[in-house]
């Protein structure tokens, strides 16, 4: 805190030199200093007024100090200060109102803090793996970058109480886990019950209106995004092989790769010419051929907003299981756009085939890995089906 000291009757310590170093010592002091002169005061006595700004300098001195200057409280000069201005407004007298200094603190911020614990839980709730092994078939699902694993899958063995049936199917769901989760609970119970309506004269027929029943059902829900498929079932010997979509089919016959599917892309001749008969049109972005400029298959289940052009009508394959068919794997494209046909059956099939105890998880996990390591940023699906079990 500065001080000032006054000296009577010296000319340097003159009451207009006390009160321009009580207005620089109030400047360079944190601390609220206040001097008020009465200008009529100071017209009609300015002798008295000198001695009165001394007297009220001097009377501010501390007793254990004489020569150092107090200043007053700034809370209470605030108050005068207020006190003064009504009662200034209130009269018609002009007086010079008190200089305040006084820097204002800004208001604290109270920011809430958001609990983590819902995203934790949602975290452990969706492991990044999924595994499941029998003597019959294997899946390995590893989840992408994306927060949420979009695959799903379908595995019904005993069909009818019969050993030999079974059907199984791979979804690679886009735009949410909605149409895969929905084809996946529901696509073998429409598929089957076609059959058994339709007969088996029939066949190719009823998966085709198993899967466009899947479809429109799914429509229904007014759910967001789609779902590619591809779906297998084992009937009386038959092997009956479908899909929509890029999720693929490949068969091991004794250690070659024999491709049961196609893959429905925009980029396929057949399917661009099938988009732009009904109006739509396709272009490329990056390398890659798009329905619209958005979608990069051209069936599947759901996909509302581009339903003129994306067909849940699946192609479908019959061949017969031979004691020469040694497994099959249904994989989403997670898969295939790092591992060809060929190069997934070799990985796999010293695991699967010609071995007392097939290891066909552990094929599944190798081909995962061999895509991740090349590359694959999106969710993989592997399922591996021993096709001898069910000769």
């Amino acid at each position: 805190m500065s001080c000032a000291v006054a000296v009577p009757n010296s000319p340097v310590f003159s009451p207009s030199s006390i009160y321009s170093i009580i207005r620089r010592t109030s400047v360079s002091s944190p601390e609220t200093l206040t001097l008020t002169q009465d200008q009529d005061q100071d017209q009609d006595h300015p002798q008295s007024s000198s001695k009165s700004s001394f007297a009220s300098l001097s009377s501010s001195c501390s007793p254990s100090s004489p020569s150092r200057f107090q200043p007053k409280n700034p809370a209470s000069e605030f108050r005068d200060y207020t006190k003064e201005c009504s009662s200034s407004s209130s009269s018609s007298s002009s007086s010079s109102l008190p200089m305040i200094i006084k820097r204002k603190r800004a208001l604290r911020l109270n920011i809430p803090i958001s609990s983590l614990s819902g995203y934790e839980a949602r975290l452990v709730e969706e492991p990044r793996d999924v595994e499941v092994e029998t003597d019959r078939f294997s899946v390995y699902c590893k989840r992408g970058r994306r927060e949420v694993m979009e695959d799903r899958y379908s595995a019904v063995v005993d069909l009818h109480g019969d050993p030999k049936q079974a059907f199984f199917g791979v979804f690679d769901g886009h735009g949410g886990t909605k149409a895969a989760e929905f084809a996946s609970k529901n696509m073998g119970k429409n598929i089957i019950e076609e059959v058994s309506r339709r007969g088996e004269e029939k066949i190719e027929d009823a998966v085709k209106h198993g899967y466009l029943t899947t479809d429109s059902e799914f429509l229904k829900e007014d759910c967001p995004g789609g779902t590619c498929c591809v779906t297998a079932l084992i009937r009386k010997g038959d092997l009956v092989v479908s899909n929509a979509g890029d999720c693929r089919a490949v068969m091991s016959r004794r250690g070659i790769a024999e491709a049961l599917t196609s893959d429905h892309r925009p980029s396929r001749e057949d399917e661009k010419d099938r988009i732009e008969a009904l109006g739509g049109c396709v272009v490329c972005f990056y390398g890659v051929w798009r329905l619209q400029g958005f979608l990069a298959v051209s069936r599947g289940i759901g996909d509302g907003h581009y339903k003129n052009w994306v067909t849940a009508d699946p192609e479908t394959k019959i061949l017969r299981n031979e004691p020469e068919c040694e497994f099959l794997i249904l994989a989403s494209d997670g898969l295939w756009d790092k591992v060809s046909n060929q190069e997934a059956v070799d990985i796999a099939r010293p695991l699967c085939a010609g071995i007392n105890k097939p290891e066909t998880l552990t094929a599944c996990k190798k081909l995962a890995d061999m895509s991740v390591m090349r590359g694959s940023c999106d969710d993989i699906t592997v399922m591996i089906i021993q096709l001898r079990s069910f000769t």
